[in-house]
């Protein structure tokens, strides 16, 4: 096998890595110093759902954390990078066409990208199923 064999060989876990810590950090910001992730929480969820601003924060921020955590294992691969591709498309529409919702966008498709790649070869879901 050839060193460009190997390098590709990886790209699908370095990928699933990456975004896992990506949410990982987002989560744990938010859980950490949820008073900075208020202003990104829209009214019109709050009055949709009848939750407070920071009871808002502390769902995303724990979704979040248990996604990625399942994404950084790859426990429930595809499953958990749909949750979280879905999680980011919806973010990046309220957030809308600018700096931040180009970079969640590119998290968005990122996540799509892991969940049809399905399980890679240091994925958890390996020891469970004998699927790809």
């Amino acid at each position: 096998m050839t060193l460009s064999d190997r390098l590709k060989a990886s790209a699908p876990t370095v990928l699933r890595i990456g975004v896992a810590l990506v949410f990982l950090w987002f989560g744990s910001q938010q859980l950490m110093h949820p008073g900075s992730w208020l202003g990104f929480i829209p009214k019109s969820i709050m009055d949709i759902s009848g939750l407070t601003a920071p009871t808002l924060v502390a769902f995303n921020g724990s979704f979040e954390i248990v996604f990625g955590l399942c994404l950084l294992a790859g426990f429930f691969t595809r499953v958990s990078a749909l949750l979280l591709a879905l999680h980011m498309l919806d973010i990046t529409y309220v957030v809308g066409y600018g700096a931040t919702g180009v970079r969640d966008f590119g998290l968005s498709i990122a996540a799509v990208a892991v969940f049809l790649y399905g399980i890679d070869k240091l994925c958890l879901d390996r020891r469970f199923t004998t699927l790809d």
